[in-house]
């Protein structure tokens, strides 16, 4: 479990250096067609694509040093990294979406006729590069991954309807679709960061993860009949994939030091299998239980 997921954040970083090389370049090229096409829905987005290369950038790092091993001032590692790097790419979508909408109304106020056909092929040429983009991210596990692949959707719809939009406009004087569009994408990836930031601060706050609630776990322990009940369950994330669960477990009966690791064995092995990869057990037996209760709860 551990080879797999140094491999997911591996895989990660690479996606992610590719992601800022596709974005940066393509800007480039945004900024130039923008103003030569007079299109305000290519223009705000090149200046919103270079607001996030400074941001993947800064994901990369952050992706890259989250593959450090435990020390001994994060003794979990250093995964909790990448979570940052998601928050903050979040957080440059949310800007730059909120300036797309400023830009777009303002427009309302003064439509102007852009270039069509120029927006036609850097329309083509943006569905095609940020779609590749899109789709690698998109097999990625990791929250940062997913953050980055919300700007690549972003874009591969945004040049979908600056295409529809050139096309329209080609046949009909229509110059406010222009800035509709812009608001209408901006509005569809606000909804979307906005689930993508809850998910991260969800883990930084340590909120249990959905698939290993209490109940969850107490099913995936059934099985084990040396077990009277489980209790002090203790569940989350440190990044969205590496799951922690830590319980005391009441035996039925005093087992020797043997058999207590023959059983510890065996459950870790069972809740691997429900995606946890750190587990941390106390067994206590049943007449110690019952003394402790007597006594205050003496093993909490």
């Amino acid at each position: 479990m551990g080879h797999s997921h140094s491999h997911n954040h591996s895989h990660a970083t690479e996606n992610l250096t590719i992601a800022f090389w596709l974005n940066t370049g393509f800007a480039m090229l945004e900024l130039v067609g923008g103003f030569y096409t007079n299109s305000v829905a290519i223009m705000s987005d090149a200046l919103h694509d270079f607001g996030d290369s400074l941001s993947l950038g800064l994901a990369y790092y952050l992706q890259k040093k989250s593959e450090k091993g435990k020390d001994k001032v994060y003794t979990y590692g250093y995964k909790r990294y990448s979570l940052l790097g998601a928050f903050i790419t979040s957080i440059v979508l949310v800007v730059g979406s909120v300036f797309i909408l400023s830009e777009a109304v303002q427009r309302l106020a003064e439509p102007q006729q852009p270039d069509t056909y120029g927006m036609m092929i850097l329309a083509v040429i943006g569905i095609g590069v940020n779609g590749a983009a899109m789709l690698r991210l998109k097999k990625g596990t990791s929250l940062s991954e997913k953050a980055v692949s919300l700007h690549f959707l972003e874009d591969v719809l945004g040049w979908v309807a600056v295409l529809i939009g050139a096309i329209v406009m080609s046949f009909a004087n229509i110059p406010i679709l222009d800035p509709l569009l812009s608001i209408g994408i901006a509005l569809f990836i606000l909804i979307n960061v906005y689930k993508n930031i809850r998910s991260v601060l969800k883990i930084i706050l340590q909120a249990v993860p959905e698939h290993l609630s209490e109940t969850e776990i107490k099913k995936q322990l059934s099985e084990f009949t040396d077990i009277r009940e489980i209790h002090d369950i203790h569940s989350w994330s440190m990044d969205g994939e590496y799951n922690v669960v830590t319980f005391h477990a009441v035996l039925l009966e005093n087992k020797t030091q043997l058999e207590l690791e023959e059983l510890k064995s065996k459950i870790k092995s069972t809740l691997r299998k429900a995606d946890i990869q750190h587990i941390t057990i106390e067994f206590e037996i049943q007449e110690c239980d019952a003394e402790g209760d007597k006594d205050g709860h003496e093993h909490e």
